[in-house]
C-alpha cells in the first residue's frame, strides 16, 4: 500500500475558504477589517518573497496586510517603537516580525516586545511557555500547522514515539513542546547529535527541521513511519527538504512532500491566528 501524501496545499486552500466566510462575518459584524501587520527590516530577498507570500494569503481571505519596511541600519531601539506603535493600534490585530533582523538588532527582545493577544506568529517567550503549558496562546506557525496537518489527516499521534530533528526557537523546539501535549514520547535531536540515525530508525514520527538538506536519510525511516520535513532548500529543479524523499512512499506510512508540504500550512497557520485574534478584539 502507497503512502499517503500529506497535502498541505490543498488543505491550507480549504481552510482559506473557511476563513473567507469568517473574514467577512467580522467585517459584516464590526464594520472592520483584520490587520496583519508586517515588519520588514533591511533588503534580504528570500525574508521579502515571504513577506510577499503573507500578505497575498491576506487578500485571499478579505484580510488586510500593513506592510511595515525598515532600513537595514534600523536599531534594536527603532524596531522596538515601531512594535509598540502596532501594539497600540487598536486596527492591527497581528503582528509578524520577519525572521531574521540585521545582526545589530536583538531579534529576542523585539519577537518578546510583540503583545501577546497580537503574536500570531507565535515568536514570544511568554507565549511559548503558556502553550507548553497548555494555556491559551498562538503556537509557533510551523509547528502548529504540522499540528494542524496531521490531525486533519487523523494521524494517530497518542503513545507514538516522535524524534524531531531541529531545535530552533520557532520549529524545533515548539514541535516538539507539541507533541508532547499530544502525548507523543518525544526525543529532540539536532545537527550535532551523535549516531542520529539510531535515534530516527526508532521513530514512529519523525520530524526534519533541522535546516540541512537532507541531512536524514531515507534508508534510516522505519516502515509505516510517519515522515514530516519541514525543510526547503532550493535547487535547480525544484528544491529539497531536510529528508531524503526518494522512495519514500514505498516505506513511510504517510509524509509530506517538499514543496507543497509544510509551507502552505505555515502560512496558513499564520492567517488563520490572525482572524482568531480579530474575533476575539471583536468579542
Amino acid at each position: 500500500m502507497s503512502a499517503t501524501l500529506l497535502d498541505g496545499k490543498a488543505l491550507a486552500k480549504k481552510i482559506e475558504e473557511e476563513l473567507s466566510q469568517r473574514v467577512s462575518a467580522l467585517i459584516e459584524q464590526t464594520g472592520r477589517t483584520p490587520i496583519l501587520a508586517t515588519i520588514l527590516v533591511g533588503d534580504d530577498p528570500a525574508s521579502a518573497t515571504y513577506v510577499r507570500m503573507k500578505g497575498n494569503a491576506c487578500k485571499r481571505v478579505g484580510m488586510n496586510s500593513i506592510r511595515v519596511e525598515m532600513p537595514s541600519e534600523t536599531t534594536t531601539a527603532q524596531l522596538l517603537a515601531k512594535i509598540d506603535e502596532l501594539n497600540n493600534n487598536p486596527d492591527v490585530h497581528g503582528i509578524l516580525l520577519q525572521h531574521p533582523v540585521p545582526e545589530q538588532i536583538d531579534e529576542r527582545a523585539c519577537f518578546d516586545a510583540i503583545d501577546l493577544a497580537k503574536d500570531v506568529d507565535g515568536v514570544t517567550c511568554k507565549g511559548f511557555g503558556r502553550m507548553s503549558m497548555c494555556e491559551s496562546a498562538y503556537g509557533s506557525c510551523t509547528p502548529q500547522g504540522i499540528i494542524y496537518l496531521l490531525k486533519q489527516y487523523n494521524i494517530e499521534m497518542e503513545g507514538k514515539n516522535a524524534v524531531v530533528v531541529g531545535r530552533s526557537a520557532i520549529l524545533g523546539k515548539p514541535m516538539a513542546m507539541m507533541l508532547l501535549n499530544e502525548n507523543c514520547t518525544v526525543t529532540i535531536c539536532h545537527s550535532r547529535t551523535q549516531n542520529l540515525a539510531d535515534y530516527v530508525k526508532n521513530a514512529d514520527i519523525i520530524v526534519g527541521a533541522v535546516g540541512v538538506p537532507e541531512l536524514i536519510k531515507q534508508d534510516w525511516i522505519k516502515p509505516n513511519a510517519v515522515v514530516v520535513d519541514a525543510g526547503f532548500h532550493p535547487t535547480d529543479d525544484g528544491g529539497v527538504g531536510d529528508i531524503e524523499l526518494t522512495g519514500i512512499a514505498e516505506v513511510a506510512s504517510a509524509y509530506t512532500p517538499v514543496p507543497g508540504g509544510v509551507g502552505p500550512m505555515t502560512i496558513n497557520t499564520l492567517i488563520r491566528q490572525t482572524v482568531e485574534a480579530a474575533e476575539k478584539a471583536a468579542s
